[in-house]
């Protein structure tokens, strides 16, 4: 079982897959980890020696993953929020960052679809009396 950055790696897979499962740790850095390591990308995690795990984990301390990076990240949207930058309103407001279209997509940060029509005066009185508790009094 190796535990590399308080994160414990999948035994089956391959370390240079593996030590993606590390936040902040993608394809292209695990090229340069492992090289720095001297750990042969096609070995399978369950496979490492514990030499090659603590040179690997020498080799990930210099770089910002985890607990550090998620602080860093959170740390850069408050700012942008503070100094009321658009980048920070849009995450305030929880719509796309990076300027994506809204009108058709964005499903994902704006949630699903809530469907506003037309509706008749009567229909309309009704449904804004029962909002307020009303409902006795709409009927009438």
């Amino acid at each position: 079982m190796a535990r590399i950055a308080g994160v414990t790696l999948p035994e089956e897979k391959r370390i240079d897959i593996g030590l993606t499962a590390i936040y902040g740790v993608g394809r292209s850095n695990v090229e340069d980890i492992l090289k720095n390591a001297r750990v042969d990308s096609a070995k399978r995690v369950a496979d490492l020696t514990a030499q090659e795990v603590t040179r690997i984990n020498k080799a990930i301390e210099g770089m910002p993953v985890e607990g550090t990076l998620r602080k860093q990240v959170t740390e850069n949207i408050k700012r942008l929020k503070s100094i009321g930058a658009y980048r920070g309103l849009r995450h305030s407001q929880g719509l796309p960052v990076r300027g994506q279209r809204t009108r058709s997509n964005a499903r994902t940060k704006r949630g699903r679809r809530k469907t506003i029509g037309a509706m008749r005066k009567k229909d309309l009185a009704r449904f804004a009396a029962m909002h307020r508790g009303e409902e006795k009094e709409a009927k009438k």
